[in-house]
């Protein structure tokens, strides 16, 4: 199991998002409509429309994941 470092903040994306998204455009969903800045540390979560696929956005300190 993979856990994340103690203090890291997982925010989960609440609505269905389109799962053929990359990462440039899921980064730009949570500057735009979360508010959020998705290169300070902090995993995002979203979801596929029928709940079983799940994306999670990360910045590793050298690109996203």
């Amino acid at each position: 199991m993979i856990a994340p470092a103690p203090g890291v903040r997982i925010w989960v994306a609440a609505g269905v998002t389109d799962m053929r998204r990359g990462f440039d455009c899921l980064a730009s969903l949570v500057q735009q409509q979360l508010g959020h800045d998705p290169f300070g540390g902090a995993l995002f979560i979203f979801r596929g429309r029928r709940g079983h696929l799940l994306k999670i956005l990360a910045w590793d300190g050298q690109g996203l994941v």
